[in-house]
């Protein structure tokens, strides 16, 4: 037979506390939970939540995309090119009368066209179109003093300012970040001669150079159409003062702290700890500077055409557009749809790279907690 064991359980005086069972310890799978719980955000994501989270930066970037897509993707759906003229104005027709006869030997006239041209179509309206009959097609924002169609002109335009723009700006922030780099990591004697020539070009009033260069450039036959790279270039070599200013104040600052004296420990090259551990704790300051830099740009290219060293006639550029309606009244008064739009143009570029850049330079602060 089976014997049956009783346990005897003490019984617990009224005053003495329950002894509550010891909890067995965590396993590692429970660990594991919790760390799966954690969402670990990634430096580029954090800043991206930072920059969609505000709402100018939002704006900004919608105009900026739109100006990219009206100026490199508008023209595939024009049926107009950026030099094409129309013709469709009035004709001109030149009729030729012969007299012949005959064989019954009486006399006729036999009138010849000999000439049928085309007037250009100049200073059409808006919501016009070429000509009536199937092959019509229409002017959206009219057309200009030579008959090209003006909406497809400030997308060739937009093509040459932003593209412009770009490059200059590239130009002069990486030989600023090259030079002002050197000048603050190393100091001493190669500061000194960086600086200086820095201070030289400052004192150099930029617009009467670039005066005197289009007068050079001219003077040696530079075909006009590549005469404004040869100036922006210029500009660019004259440009990259502020930036190298910016770069070496920020690596004075930045060249005394705590992980450059490790990388030093670590014997990393100088050019390595310029260029991977210092600049980019400047990109927050050097974007906004960019930015702010393709607006001005912009403005130079505008005030280039106004001067009549932009871009020559054949070509488009908002600020060339600008500069004809300046130069003759009748434009400026009675055809505003040949200028008002591409200024408009102008002002949604630099209003979209300034909130652009004010959101990457909060975006991309370390310092900033919110």
């Amino acid at each position: 037979m089976e014997e049956f064991t009783e346990e005897i359980i003490p019984e617990r005086a009224p005053d003495q506390p329950e002894v509550q069972p010891a909890l067995p310890p965590e396993t590692p799978q429970e660990e594991e939970s919790i760390a799966d719980k954690v969402r670990i955000i990634s430096p580029a994501r954090l800043v991206l939540k930072r920059f969609f989270r505000s709402k100018l930066s939002i704006v900004g970037l919608c105009m900026f995309i739109f100006l990219l897509l009206f100026s490199f993707l508008g023209p595939v759906f024009v049926p107009w090119s950026e030099t094409e003229v129309d013709y469709s104005g009035s004709h001109n027709v030149t009729i030729v009368s012969v007299e012949a006869k005959d064989e019954n030997g009486e006399t006729f006239t036999v009138y010849m066209v000999e000439e049928y041209t085309g007037t250009i179509n100049s200073h059409a309206s808006a919501f016009t179109y070429s000509n009536e009959g199937e092959n019509s097609r229409l002017h959206l924002f009219g057309t200009d003093e030579n008959g090209r169609d003006t909406f497809v002109r400030l997308m060739y335009g937009g093509r040459m300012s932003l593209l412009l723009s770009f490059l200059v700006v590239i130009i002069y922030t990486v030989i600023g970040v090259i030079l002002g780099g050197l000048a603050g990591y190393f100091g001493k004697w190669v500061d000194m001669i960086i600086m200086r020539i820095v201070d030289i070009l400052n004192c150099i009033p930029s617009l009467p150079i670039l005066l005197i260069v289009g007068a050079i450039l001219d003077g040696v036959g530079i075909d006009q159409s590549v005469r404004i790279y040869y100036m922006l270039g210029f500009l660019a070599l004259l440009s990259w003062t502020g930036v190298a200013r910016l770069v070496r104040g920020q690596i004075l600052f930045l060249r005394e702290q705590e992980y450059i004296v490790a990388a030093e420990a670590l014997g990393m090259s100088p050019m390595r700890k310029i260029f991977h551990h210092l600049v980019p704790n400047v990109m927050p300051q050097l974007i906004v500077s960019m930015t702010l830099g393709l607006g001005s740009i912009i403005l130079y290219e505008a005030t280039l055409s106004f001067l009549g060293l932009g871009v020559p006639l054949s070509m488009a550029s908002w600020g060339q557009m600008v500069q004809r309606a300046t130069q003759n009244t009748e434009i400026l008064q009675y055809y505003t749809m040949e200028w008002l739009p591409a200024g408009i143009l102008i002002v949604l570029a630099v209003l979209s790279f300034n909130f652009i850049g004010d959101g990457l330079r909060d975006a991309l602060d370390p310092k900033m907690k919110r």
